[in-house]
């Protein structure tokens, strides 16, 4: 099948000449004007008419060749309706991007349009301005634990009353579903503070796996050589404390874009006068965070439209649990050598986390490469860690490393199979040099970014 080309447009002279053409003409010119010009006999017959029915000035000019009708084109009316909720949710201090008012239009039951065409009208309305150096979505690489209660996150935010007070608002934040589990209003970041919404969690969800921090001295003393109530109390009930790096937020980068979301709608529910009016204003929050806001980053996919809050993905899957026996300083690592996995290749020297399925834990020690290899993946994560002994954990997709005080290095694919020779490289060559020849390798290479 061969598409058929567009007929290019008829120069305005030949449009003239036809307009005027006398009736009297002998047999056989429209013919031969036709060929001379390049067009068809249909074509010169068309305009001819046009110049009879509108005049010759109406003929000088191509129609539009824009439908009549456009049964996908958004009416005015839509577009206002959009802009109006956008506008709504704004003046709430809530989520206010396309995927947000598309999610608040289906509910409201009104026709929504895609996200896409969302952001093409709110550009187009001048209500968002076009960031076309802002990175897609797509570009980054999320990473999760694998089951709710496998990691609980706790950070405080400081907030300031409009009588000048200033409290201090801690939360703690399921990994998985992103469920806010506990809050507290306190005076400040103490470890009283801390222990009381720990406790109130723990006592309507359980104990978790393990527990994220930052390295403040309220949540986690283990890099000061010190201990905290919080990780006294973690370790009790079989829970592993780990923080995160220090000056590095992004390892708690789940409760940070919590922080952003919450302060921007207390911001935009001022004034604030009273500590009672900000506990309600928080207990409003949580529950629209909860229960009614779509978190985006449970979609399927980057910009993908959500489909499920954080309660309802909690609820969903199975919860992971804590060590059966509280954790003390000579509590030994138990080693067990797994010899079936239920799809993939199992390396000798596993032990299976406790609550999660399919997931499984090793060590490893950094070779003077600077790399360590697990489950036929190589992963290179510098020569400033050789000699150490990381610990990995690994389901049937991915990889995740810690150092030895439980901070997340980074998080790599799994090779798919024990034989697998792609190479996932990622390190960065030096101008002008040249690229090895490409060798027979059956192990997965990634390189992990040790900043």
């Amino acid at each position: 099948m061969t598409n058929t080309p567009t007929p290019s447009p008829v120069d305005p002279s030949t449009r003239l000449a036809i307009a005027s053409w006398p009736d009297d003409a002998p047999r056989g010119a429209v013919s031969t004007f036709c060929l001379e010009h390049g067009i068809s006999r249909k074509t010169f017959y068309a305009i001819r008419a046009r110049a009879r029915a509108e005049g010759q000035v109406a003929a000088l000019e191509p129609r539009s060749r824009r439908p009549h009708r456009s049964p996908t084109k958004i009416s005015e009316d839509v577009k206002d309706h959009a802009v109006q909720v956008r506008a709504a949710l704004e003046r709430s201090g809530l989520d206010h991007g396309p995927i947000s008012v598309h999610d608040r239009m289906v509910t409201m039951g009104l026709v929504a349009p895609s996200p896409a065409s969302l952001a093409r009208i709110f550009r187009e309305r001048g209500v968002a301005r076009a960031e076309p150096r802002k990175k897609p979505r797509a570009a980054y690489r999320r990473f999760v634990y694998p089951a709710p209660n496998a990691c609980w996150q706790l950070d405080g935010v400081e907030f300031k009353l409009d009588t000048g007070i200033t409290r201090c608002i801690l939360q703690v934040e399921d990994d998985n579903s992103r469920k806010i589990l506990a809050w507290l209003v306190a005076r400040a970041e103490t470890s009283a503070a801390a222990l009381a919404v720990v406790r109130d969690a723990v006592a309507h969800y359980g104990a978790p796996t393990r527990f994220l921090t930052d390295n403040s001295t309220a949540f986690n003393q283990s890099r000061t050589g010190g201990e905290s109530k919080l990780e006294r109390y973690l370790k009790s009930l079989g829970t592993t404390p780990i923080s995160g790096r220090q000056s590095k937020p992004t390892t708690q980068g789940k409760n940070e874009r919590l922080h952003g979301t919450l302060l921007k709608f207390l911001e935009a529910n001022r004034p604030i006068n009273s500590v009672e009016r900000l506990r309600r204003l928080v207990a409003e929050f949580v529950d629209y965070y909860n229960h009614i806001r779509p978190n985006q980053a449970l979609s399927a996919k980057p910009g993908q439209v959500p489909d499920t809050t954080p309660a309802q993905r909690y609820q969903a899957k199975p919860k992971a649990l804590p060590a059966p026996a509280p954790i003390t300083a000579d509590t030994p690592v138990r080693r067990a050598t797994i010899r079936k996995y239920p799809t993939r290749f199992t390396p000798k020297g596993t032990t299976p986390v406790e609550g999660t399925p399919n997931t499984y834990q090793a060590d490893r020690r950094v070779n003077v490469n600077g790399m360590i290899n697990i489950c036929n993946t190589r992963i290179r994560v510098g020569t400033p860690l050789t000699g150490q002994i990381l610990h990995t954990i690994f389901d049937e997709t991915t990889i995740t490393v810690t150092d030895p005080d439980g901070v997340i290095l980074g998080v790599v694919p799994r090779a798919t199979t024990s034989h697998d020779e792609t190479v996932h490289s990622i390190t960065p060559r030096k101008p002008g040099r040249p690229k090895k020849p490409a060798q027979r390798q059956q192990t997965d290479e990634t390189q992990l970014s040790i900043k």
